[in-house]
């Protein structure tokens, strides 16, 4: 079959590699459409997978077309999305049911072959049916909504909160939705981009600009939100939490960035600083949610391109041009 390999650090190629084959609790998937994200950039500059080569993408549905030798859920032709968490479920964090911190932590299309290929091998407990109504297609971006609800779920976010998102990226304008369903008082994003920031203005937001001062929020924000892993915008949100406010690292930063706080700061207007690790009891639900209509597909997906193009979809996507990209088998 054909795949996007990441060979090594740098370096991605589309290659001919050897079809997969499922163990006994596992189903073999056509992948229908596979998403980029900003962690296929980590993984191509040497982070997250501990070896390379890797067949990277972790953002996938397809249609089940192989069953390993226990597995009676799914059926031959079954429509799916597939969460790529892997867990060990022996170690003290998976044992207090927070997985996503598992200490042998891994994942489909980051620690193992994923769903940059023509066909991808998956858990079938990590494989969830799609109704009749959603596209098979569309339905790569159930991972990325999931990891927005963990997101939420970590902020338990409070009805009537103001809400600031850096960044309309794909990450951003998923965690602009849920802010709008989760009863914010308002929705404020920012970004220097200025198509990103139109898809925003587009979907609905309070505000918008390139910078926050252009923002008329003197007392600041009961929630930041910063989804874009730049240092300059992960300091400027932490100066934007208002007293008694959440700040939440939503987006991938680099290993190496590092910003500066304020203890006393911190200290004195009891503002919290919180993180949100990729997927966690959220997969599911995110499905539903996005069989209901949460997401529009076609504002979310800006470019489907051929596997064959995944070398060009990945330059594309570091660009920052589009929204979305999904590469199509």
């Amino acid at each position: 079959m054909k795949a996007a390999v990441i060979e090594s650090v740098g370096k991605a190629v589309v290659a001919e590699v050897p079809d997969p084959t499922p163990g006994p609790r596992e189903v073999v998937v056509e992948v229908a459409a596979c998403g980029l994200c900003g962690t296929d950039l980590h993984i191509l500059q040497g982070e997250f997978a501990p070896t390379l080569p890797v067949i990277p993408g972790h953002e996938f549905a397809g249609e089940v077309v192989g069953l390993g030798s226990a597995v009676t859920e799914l059926s031959v032709g079954d429509r799916v999305a597939v969460d790529p968490s892997l867990y060990c479920f022996e170690c003290r964090h998976c044992r207090n049911g927070h997985n996503n911190l598992c200490e042998r932590w891994a994942a489909i299309g980051v620690t193992t072959a994923g769903g940059a290929a023509q066909y991808a091998v998956a858990p079938v407990a990590n494989c969830v049916k799609l109704p009749e109504h959603v596209r098979t297609q569309d339905a790569a971006l159930v991972e990325p909504l999931s990891c927005a609800v963990r997101g939420y779920d970590v902020l338990r976010s409070r009805l009537g909160a103001h809400v600031l998102i850096y960044g309309s990226g794909t990450m951003g304008l998923m965690m602009l939705e849920l802010a709008k369903r989760t009863g914010a008082a308002s929705v404020d994003v920012v970004d220097i981009n200025a198509d990103r920031l139109a898809t925003a203005r587009r979907l609905g937001v309070s505000g918008s600009a390139a910078g926050a001062d252009e923002l008329d929020r003197p007392q600041g924000w009961d929630v930041v939100v910063d989804a874009t892993g730049n240092a300059g915008a992960i300091q400027d949100g932490l100066g934007r939490v208002a007293k008694a406010g959440t700040f939440l690292q939503f987006g991938v930063a680099d290993y190496a960035t590092r910003v500066t706080i304020d203890p006393y700061r911190i200290y004195n207007q009891e503002i919290t600083i919180t993180g949100s690790m990729a997927v966690l009891h959220s997969f599911e639900r995110a499905a539903e949610l996005f069989a209901g209509g949460v997401l529009d597909p076609e504002v979310f997906i800006s470019d489907r391109m051929p596997l064959v193009q995944y070398p060009e979809a990945l330059d594309q996507f570091a660009s920052g041009v589009g929204r979305k990209i999904v590469v199509v088998p």
